[in-house]
């Protein structure tokens, strides 16, 4: 493993081996730097800077594929494909650790090959951090930050991409709109900061009833919503008492008291036939949402249910 920062510090490298080093002239360093600094300038997304970085090395170290692995050990991007000898680099700067980047071929590296992809890697670290930082602070604006889920933004992006996939393939969409009851009460009752941890607790538990395909988001208040894609009405159904159980089911503490929340769902379901306006989409579910109010709370109305009533 080598450390990489604005100086490298050598360890050990799998495959390595020391012959007599042939290094770039001041004219072939100083060119190189430019057209690689301009190239990964171009973009600000971490996947591109690394398939262009990738394609501008191969000249100079010819490499099969590389991989990086970023800072919180979870996310991982790969480029071409990864053979037996690697070198491996922890890509650091003044303001932390960035990452781990691995070259890998089926040959072994030799030391001067070795010093060249130092090189070269000291003109990726800083647009690899900008990316990085870039798509982070992207990815806080679509979040919302007391319960951590996706916000009205986000929402309206992922709702027109799953409706134009339904549309696409003809498949089935639902959409849940999620109304906590009372929920002014526990603010005048217990004060703000125990509805914020209502609200968490009940995101958290939307969440562990929903699939891994789902998408859950706070739209606002007191409200969530979910969006269930290739998922028909009845499914939804399901989806929804599943969840409206367990929030009912939930007992919440507060000063040796013990209460519970409930919540209300409406579900307007797409079913790929026909198109449908976004507007229209979302406008049927709170509709049903206004129903479930009306009812007494606690329940789950289809907008199907109540077409079918009305016809």
């Amino acid at each position: 493993m080598r450390d990489m920062t604005l100086v490298t510090n050598s360890h050990q490298v799998n495959g390595a081996a020391n012959i007599p080093l042939i290094p770039l002239t001041p004219e072939q360093e100083l060119s190189t730097r430019v057209r690689l600094s301009q190239a990964l300038q171009m973009s600000l997304d971490t996947g591109e800077i690394l398939n262009l970085f990738y394609k501008h090395i191969q000249p100079l170290v010819n490499v099969s594929g590389l991989v990086f692995k970023f800072s919180d050990d979870i996310n991982v991007l790969k480029v071409g494909r990864e053979c037996l000898h690697h070198c491996d680099y922890r890509l650091t700067t003044d303001e932390g650790y960035l990452g781990e980047i691995i070259f890998s071929r089926s040959k072994r590296f030799v030391e001067a090959e070795l010093i060249t992809l130092e090189f070269l890697l000291s003109s990726l670290i800083y647009p690899l951090r900008n990316s990085i930082r870039y798509q982070s602070a992207m990815r806080l604006a679509l979040l919302d930050p007391l319960t951590m889920l996706g916000n009205r933004a986000a929402l309206d992006t992922a709702l027109r991409r799953e409706l134009q996939m339904a549309e696409r393939h003809h498949t089935s969409l639902s959409l849940l709109i999620i109304d906590v009851d009372f929920f002014k009460k526990i603010n005048d009752e217990y004060g703000h900061n125990r509805g914020d941890m209502v609200l968490r607790e009940i995101a958290k538990n939307i969440q562990s009833v929903c699939r891994g395909s789902d998408i859950t988001f706070r739209y606002g208040g007191e409200e969530f919503v979910v969006v269930l894609g290739k998922t028909d009405s009845e499914g939804a159904k399901i989806i929804a008492e599943r969840i409206r159980q367990q929030i009912a089911e939930t007992a919440i503490s507060h000063n040796g008291k013990i209460f519970n929340m409930t919540i209300s769902i409406g579900i307007a379901t797409y079913q790929g036939s026909t198109k449908e306006h976004i507007n229209d989409f979302f406008e049927r579910a709170d509709n049903a949402l206004y129903m479930a109010k009306k009812f007494g709370r606690n329940c789950v109305v289809s907008a199907d249910a109540i077409a079918e009533a009305n016809s």
